[in-house]
């Protein structure tokens, strides 16, 4: 046999072995198939599409074997019932906001965001290398039977919707406002009287005047949701979420009886939402505030009394909830340390270079 024979012979034969491997090694691993609900409806196509986005991946990681079917809020169950739903086995997992539980625990409300707390940047950094994901899930998630996954972040958001101006700490009391999370329970020390409601039912209410003001995101999502269309003045900042981390709960049973595998991609797939959905939101905010603008709604920054009196009753209320809660206490101990040593590096760094760089841009706007 000639050597060209022979060499052509044996890569032939390589890429028929290699060729016959892969397959065998895909047919290794079952085939599974979960279904994941969301908090949020698919018209919000940035919170319901990092969980797509999230399904999409393990799909590709796993040649298809592993398959997740995402059902929007109201589908399989309403959208304030993503942990009952995966705890209970009703469905694998979910995709939600964890402070729509702190009914349940009030330690709900630092895997999303609770009032002056972490920005983006820092509730990451908390999460996944400042021992913050190991001790919510081992102090809180275990408990209640699900695994935690940090699956998206808004960003800071803005303060919402009002049919008044908001010029002294006094206007807000009596106010009827939608506030998600533990925010309701500051604003009331106010006087004000939170509202707890899912995303499809704000708008409706804010037209009836069931509530005088209502908060959601930010200009994207509250565009869409039409709010500029019953209430005319949009605060900022959204002092309760400087950031808003979205939660994948997974049913632990349901978690436990994965291959490593696929395991290790549905962490993935939740890594590649949290950097989509903070990326998405970045970069259709400004826009949509501008068309927003355009249209007449009238921006208005908190007042700076106001801010320092919802600090305040934030502090007490942390300081209560503290005193009877003995794991909420822990975790609060543990993200105040932290959010003390991210400030005092974010000073010099991110806070500095922002406000060069927006007032260098400012002044151009001035000059053109």
């Amino acid at each position: 046999m000639k050597r060209r024979n022979f060499i052509k012979g044996a890569g032939l034969g390589l890429a028929a072995s290699t060729t016959l491997a892969a397959p065998a090694i895909a047919q290794s691993m079952p085939e599974v198939r979960w279904r994941l609900t969301s908090s949020f409806p698919k018209s919000l196509d940035t919170l319901f599409g990092a969980s797509e986005v999230m399904a999409k991946r393990v799909a590709a990681l796993t040649d298809n074997k592993f398959q997740i079917r995402v059902f929007a809020a109201g589908e399989i169950v309403p959208g304030l019932q993503v942990l009952d739903a995966c705890q209970a086995g009703t469905v694998e997992c979910g995709h939600t906001a964890s402070y729509y539980y702190f009914g349940k625990d009030p330690t709900f409300a630092f895997m999303t965001a609770v009032p002056f707390g972490l920005n983006t940047r820092q509730i990451n950094a908390w999460l996944y290398h400042g021992g913050g994901q190991e001790l919510l899930q081992k102090d809180l998630y275990d408990e209640f039977g699900v695994q935690h996954f940090g699956a998206g972040n808004t960003g800071a958001q803005m303060g919402g919707w009002f049919r008044k101006e908001i010029k002294t700490p006094e206007d807000l009391n009596g106010l009827k406002m939608r506030i998600g999370g533990f925010a309701g329970n500051v604003m009331s020390r106010l006087g004000l009287v939170p509202q707890q409601i899912a995303a499809g039912d704000i708008y409706p209410a804010l037209e009836k005047g069931t509530v005088d003001a209502a908060e959601w995101v930010g200009p994207y999502d509250d565009e869409k949701l039409g709010f500029h269309k019953v209430a005319k003045f949009y605060y900022y900042p959204g002092w309760w979420e400087g950031s808003a981390m979205l939660s994948a709960l997974v049913n632990k049973k349901a978690w436990d009886a994965l291959p490593p595998q696929y395991q290790s991609a549905f962490e993935a797939a939740c890594l590649e939402g949290q950097t989509w959905m903070i990326s998405k939101y970045d970069a259709v905010n400004s826009a949509a505030l501008k068309r927003l603008l355009a249209g007449g709604t009238q921006l208005r920054a908190f007042p700076r009394e106001v801010l320092q009196a919802c600090h305040k009753a934030a502090m007490d209320l942390y300081a209560d909830t503290a005193s009877r809660n003995p794991r909420f206490k822990k975790v609060l101990d543990h993200y105040m340390a932290f959010q003390a040593e991210q400030l005092s590096w974010f000073r010099l760094s991110e806070y500095t270079f922002d406000n060069f760089m927006l007032a260098t841009s400012s002044g151009a706007r001035r000059r053109t």
